[in-house]
């Protein structure tokens, strides 16, 4: 079975809600950043919820401390995107 962590996170303090995603600033940035970690296997699956507020990612890494240290290299830290928490998480269905 594989076991991945759950990145939950939400606008952070610099968020504007007036704009969408892809005009806050720094968006180049970030989704370059994003790209990165998905070319590299430690990003699988991400993205906003329903909400606009809160955003999920499915990250293959060897623990929460390897998370935070990963993600605080991205330009949205803790301005556009806080972390609220991080949970493994059991893959029991793959259907892809």
């Amino acid at each position: 079975m594989a076991i991945f962590l759950v990145v939950l996170s939400r606008s952070g303090p610099e968020w504007d809600a007036s704009l969408p995603m892809e005009s806050q600033q720094e968006w180049s940035e970030h989704d370059a950043f994003t790209d990165g970690l998905v070319e590299s296997g430690f990003l699988g699956l991400g993205g906003p919820l329903w909400d606009e507020v809160r955003v999920v990612h499915a990250v293959d890494a060897e623990s929460e401390l390897a998370v935070r240290s990963m993600l605080a290299n991205d330009p949205w830290s803790e301005t556009k995107l806080v972390i609220e928490s991080i949970d493994a998480w059991t893959i029991r269905l793959d259907g892809r």
